[in-house]
């Protein structure tokens, strides 16, 4: 069974991703795409976001929000499979729960092996986006899976941005150092350790 996921943070970078599920993710397809009416907030004292809804959200604001901050933009990821999803379980942790959720494809999806991101970070600053067209004019809606943020306490007001993410930090998630000792890491290490009675079970 395969599944699709839409990422919205430090998982849209494929150097994270592919750390994550412990293979060259050869057999996903990749595509921009958004999810309505949703906001992406930073974490307090963290370096990776939470969505939720923005019925839920809205009270974090003290003022009207445009279309544009009332949804989020990511990728959505195919072809996934459950011990993708399970190492993805695992890495984003009790702070989030998975849940499916109607994203709009932003564009065709390509193999993630052709997605020249992968060679350096510069390609992943984003421009300033086009904006979104109406909405009964957006692609239609695909199921997919993402990672709700549990605790609307320890979400800041102010909005997440990749483009600041993959200047200041995302280096740190796909080249970790090896004395850094944090929960990013130990999640790694309890990854490592399924992949690895995965393969003794297959062998």
């Amino acid at each position: 069974m395969s599944h699709s996921a839409f990422f919205y943070g430090t998982l849209m970078h494929p150097k994270i991703l592919t750390k994550v599920i412990k293979n060259d993710g050869s057999h996903l397809k990749i595509c921009p795409a958004v999810l309505l009416e949703h906001t992406r907030h930073k974490v307090k004292s963290e370096e990776y976001p939470g969505v939720i809804p923005f019925s839920r959200g809205q009270a974090l604001f003290g003022r009207e929000l445009t279309q544009e901050d009332k949804c989020v933009r990511g990728t959505l990821v195919h072809g996934l499979t459950n011990m993708d999803i399970l190492l993805l379980d695992i890495f984003e942790g009790t702070e989030y729960t998975r849940g499916p959720v109607p994203v709009h494809p932003l564009e065709d999806a390509i193999n993630l092996s052709e997605y020249s991101v992968l060679k350096d970070d510069k390609y992943l600053l984003p421009n300033p986006p086009a904006p979104l067209p109406p909405v009964e004019e957006l692609a239609e809606a695909i199921p997919a899976e993402t990672y709700i943020y549990k605790n609307i306490e320890k979400l800041d007001a102010e909005l997440w941005s990749f483009g600041e993410f993959v200047r200041l930090n995302a280096w740190k998630w796909y080249q970790p150092e090896e004395s850094e000792v944090d929960g990013r890491n130990s999640r790694y290490r309890e990854a490592d350790d399924i992949v690895a009675a995965a393969v003794a079970v297959n062998a």
